[in-house]
């Protein structure tokens, strides 16, 4: 007797960083769950994640009735797999977090290159905030401190969460932030304090950054892969004196997110864009041009496969996507095309 297919979503979130790919069950259970590194090749990344989802599922039979895609890198993204809905960062932290407390208020999310902060009143958001530019507010940051103390990053929490006493350290930039860590440790401050005054310290820079003038209540999730250190759960609740939920999915919560909105659009079976697992060994080939058509000349990316265009992105006005996107009609001729 034949066992029917399990519906499916897809959710991929592709930043600077990392590559997220989740699956979720028609009731918005994760069936399966992808972090990987981008490594500056968003499409190479987005193939092997696929390929890892195959791999997890072998014994399951998936129906994919929707794809949804976001991050940096969504729109490339959407176009490699056939995506069904496109949303920013925001929107799919945000559908996420809702997804875990259907009541959240605040959306705390910090990840290796960037931070975000979300507020939402009754599941609509209504302010938010980023910060890409200063590493101090990010993961980055603590990486860095990681590396010079010699203690792997993933064990930061275990250390953190075992101060008494967390040591003040000037964290609004990463460089003032390692000379005051050294001193620190030259007059015998003990490793547990200096790591979770780093915590405050990325708190404090986040706060500082990105929480004026925001309305910060409670309920409060904090995701993204910084969440996973338990001293930044704990120093994110000292500064705010409100409990924070860290969710048990929380690198992945962009692709989660994006998950849910493929999934709201209730497609029925094959009506999905979907182009199938098999893109993962299709090969994609890229090469970049000049549009001369104003003074902007914006550097064109183009994607091709078995010499086909298949996208080009990357100008200001809009003019080369527009060309490759569906029902967009003839295509008009550009003498800078190449």
């Amino acid at each position: 007797m034949d066992i029917p297919a399990k519906t499916g979503y897809l959710g991929i979130d592709v930043g600077s960083v990392s590559t997220n790919l989740v699956i979720l069950d028609e009731h918005a259970n994760v069936l399966a769950a992808i972090y990987r590194r981008t490594q500056g090749q968003p499409i190479k990344a987005v193939q092997e994640g696929l390929r890892e989802l195959t791999d997890l599922l072998v014994n399951q039979e998936i129906e994919v009735r929707g794809v949804g895609a976001t991050g940096s890198a969504r729109h490339l993204t959407g176009i490699i797999v056939g995506a069904d809905v496109v949303k920013n960062e925001i929107t799919a932290h945000a559908v996420a977090a809702s997804l875990v407390l259907p009541d959240v208020n605040t959306v705390l999310e910090i990840g290796g290159q960037d931070s975000k902060l979300i507020v939402l009143r009754d599941g609509i958001v209504t302010d938010f905030a980023m910060n890409s530019v200063c590493a101090a507010g990010t993961g980055s940051f603590l990486d860095h401190q990681s590396a010079r103390l010699g203690i792997p990053i993933e064990d930061f929490g275990s250390y953190a969460v075992r101060s008494e006493s967390p040591a003040h350290i000037a964290g609004r930039c990463s460089v003032f932030a390692e000379s005051d860590m050294i001193h620190k440790q030259q007059v015998g401050i003990v490793v547990e304090d200096i790591i979770y005054g780093l915590c405050h310290a990325l708190v404090r820079n986040y706060l500082n950054n990105l929480a004026k003038g925001k309305d910060i209540k409670s309920p409060v999730v904090f995701q993204g892969g910084v969440a996973a250190n338990a001293g930044m759960k704990r120093a994110f609740e000292d500064a705010l004196e409100i409990e924070v939920t860290v969710p048990v999915h929380h690198n992945v919560m962009g692709a989660i997110g994006s998950a849910v909105l493929a999934m709201e659009l209730e497609l029925e079976p094959g009506e999905t864009n979907f182009k199938s697992f098999d893109v993962s060994d299709l090969v994609y080939e890229t090469s970049t041009f000049n549009c001369n058509g104003c003074s902007n000349t914006c550097e064109i990316v183009r994607i091709k496969v078995d010499g086909k265009t298949l996208a080009r992105w990357g100008g200001r006005c809009g003019k080369w996507e527009n060309e490759d996107s569906p029902g967009a009609g003839k295509k008009k001729v550009h003498a800078s095309v190449r």
